[in-house]
């Protein structure tokens, strides 16, 4: 089986629905937030952008609904989201901060040269989940487990292998 064949069934869909205005005010009281145009703004746009978005991104899409909104407006949001539980922080170790709305329990597929993210069911990872939470030291208190499987997607290894391919120039002598 191809490589990306044998890893496709594992990938979750990176989109996730629009949110109502009724919703998105329970959701902020259920947070303890004040349900402000400018947070209902940046939480659709980062529901409505795919994979996993870095607050950069959600400002230029913000920018196009709210012109005067700033960098700085949109990562103390962003913040606000992940402190309070309505957004999760994704490879904090990766460079950029990277978010996603996704709650449910899954690993990420992470490529080294390009930065995508991409979603990994848990399923895959299940065996090494139970020897990782065996293997703990007692008392500790375990919050999230969250794996990145680090790599080459096949877009940047595509690309790779058509330069390896090119002919090198070389330089006349005289």
């Amino acid at each position: 089986m191809p490589q990306f064949a044998k890893w496709n069934y594992l990938l979750f869909n990176n989109i996730y629905p629009m949110i109502s205005t009724a919703d998105f005010s329970s959701l902020c009281r259920k947070h303890q937030l004040a349900a402000t145009h400018q947070r209902r703004v940046i939480y659709e746009t980062v529901m409505s952008l795919d994979g996993h978005p870095s607050p950069e991104i959600i400002y230029a899409s913000v920018r196009k609904k709210i012109p005067s909104i700033s960098l700085a407006t949109v990562y103390k949001n962003v913040r606000t989201f992940l402190e309070s539980g309505m957004l999760r922080e994704v490879s904090m170790h990766h460079g950029s901060m990277r978010v996603e709305p996704n709650e449910s329990e899954h690993h990420h597929l992470v490529c080294t040269r390009c930065r995508q993210i991409t979603d990994l069911e848990p399923e895959s990872l299940r065996p090494r989940m139970t020897r990782i939470r065996q293997r703990l030291p007692r008392g500790f208190q375990v919050t999230r487990i969250s794996i990145d499987v680090l790599g080459v997607c096949a877009s940047c290894a595509a690309k790779e292998n058509s330069n390896s391919m090119k002919p090198t120039r070389r330089e006349k002598t005289c």
